[in-house]
């Protein structure tokens, strides 16, 4: 008997303290509510149309360290850079098939090679798929799956 006034009395205090430490988590104000307190605070003595711009603007900005990584240029942008420069001299047809090979080549960090030989292994490769593809028709799940892998690699 007495274990059970023990346990409904700690079960009590749990229940107690439970709204106590949720009303703490709702008091945190969120990042979104911490950005327009900071917001505010830098629009003081501001009215109007001119206000409202500063606002908006503030409100939308990304904070310091998201912007330095949107300005910093991405792998693919380098990629975009790199096979722009090598793609010159060439047009129409000719020029969108290197760009297309060139940028789903491997990344910066492989080894260097031959943009052109880069392209032609990767239209061979393209076209080992398609054969394979073709000889695989009426295969389906695990074997297909072993064949396309086996036919592949030889």
């Amino acid at each position: 008997m007495n274990k059970l006034v023990i346990l409904a009395a700690a079960l009590a205090a749990q229940f107690a303290l439970l709204p106590a430490h949720a009303a703490d988590e709702a008091k945190k104000p969120t990042a979104q509510q911490e950005k327009m307190k900071v917001c505010n605070e830098k629009a003081t003595g501001m009215k109007g149309d001119e206000r409202k711009k500063f606002m908006s603007d503030c409100l939308s900005a990304k904070p310091a360290a998201a912007e330095a990584d949107a300005k910093a240029p991405s792998a693919q942008q380098d990629k975009m850079k790199v096979c722009n420069e090598k793609a010159t001299g060439m047009k129409g047809d000719e020029r969108k098939k290197f760009m297309s090979d060139c940028l789903s080549a491997k990344p910066a960090g492989a080894p260097a090679a031959d943009a052109k030989a880069d392209a032609k292994s990767s239209t061979s490769q393209q076209d080992k798929m398609k054969v394979c593809n073709e000889k695989a028709t009426g295969k389906t799940g695990d074997d297909r799956k072993k064949f396309m892998s086996e036919c592949l690699k030889g």
